[in-house]
């Protein structure tokens, strides 16, 4: 509870911060409003050459570009702000302002920042998806919404989680914004199943960039793709893997660090 009531402290200094901006929430639309037109205009180009991509249909890529929305919604608005911020921080010295409060560090610099507006890409995400649904033939069940909601929230977890390790590297690293740049790139590969690219590729964006579980678990989950309930209970030991293994490397990092009052 402690946690939700820092992150409700935070959204709504957030709030208050961005609402002065409001030619920004305009600025997101029209941006999120030409990536979803790029999207759907690339959508309609592989289909007007075949009835199905990798066994998966129209209504079904819908379903995971809706995804794809949403989750890089969720990471722009709450995960990458705070990363960058973090990156700032240790940097210049001043992580200090964090580390000297009453309250978990961890969940202090996870939390503070919050962009508003990227809120814009939530909402365009659960709209796409609740058009996918409905084109869907097949109805959805009470155990796919479930495994739908479970699935998105383990992947944000496991981003949550992959981008705090990376991140953490600033502590050794001084310039690691690169590395960080290249997730965006990745990210975009997200966009399609997974199942689609080659071994290689397959591969390294299920365990080195966990974007499949980020996205193509939760449409899987959705269409009715998943009929195995181990393949949640893998996800859910990965997730609890990468919580532990990224909670160590910062507390590893932390003692890398000399700051202000060093």
């Amino acid at each position: 509870m402690h946690i939700f009531k820092l992150a409700w402290v935070h959204f709504r200094i957030g709030v208050l911060n961005e609402v002065q901006y409001r030619i920004s929430f305009f600025v997101q639309l029209f941006q999120s409003g030409l990536g979803l037109v790029t999207g759907l205009f690339g959508l309609a180009l592989v289909f007007s050459h075949t009835n199905a991509l990798g066994g998966w249909s129209r209504p079904e890529l819908l379903v995971v570009m809706g995804v794809h929305i949403l989750m890089g919604g969720l990471i722009r608005a709450m995960i990458q702000p705070n990363m960058e911020r973090l990156m700032g921080d240790v940097q210049q010295g001043t992580l200090d302002y964090a580390l000297t409060k009453p309250a978990d560090s961890q969940v202090l610099i996870s939390v503070r920042e919050i962009r508003i507006w990227q809120t814009v890409d939530i909402v365009m995400g659960l709209i796409v998806l609740l058009v996918a649904v409905v084109q869907l033939k097949a109805g959805i069940g009470i155990w796919q919404a479930l495994a739908f909601a479970a699935a998105l929230l383990m992947g944000g977890l496991m981003i949550y989680s992959f981008w705090l390790m990376i991140t953490t590297g600033a502590f050794w690293v001084v310039r690691i914004d690169n590395v960080l740049s290249l997730f965006e790139g990745l990210y975009q590969a997200g966009r399609w199943p997974i199942g689609i690219y080659p071994d290689w590729l397959k591969t390294s964006l299920t365990f080195l960039v966990p974007i499949a579980f980020a996205v193509t678990l939760p449409a899987e989950a959705l269409t009715g793709r998943l009929t195995e309930p181990t393949t949640l209970l893998g996800a859910a030991a990965l997730t609890a893997l990468l919580l532990a293994v990224s909670r160590w490397v910062w507390r590893r990092g932390l003692k890398q660090y000399s700051g202000a009052s060093a």
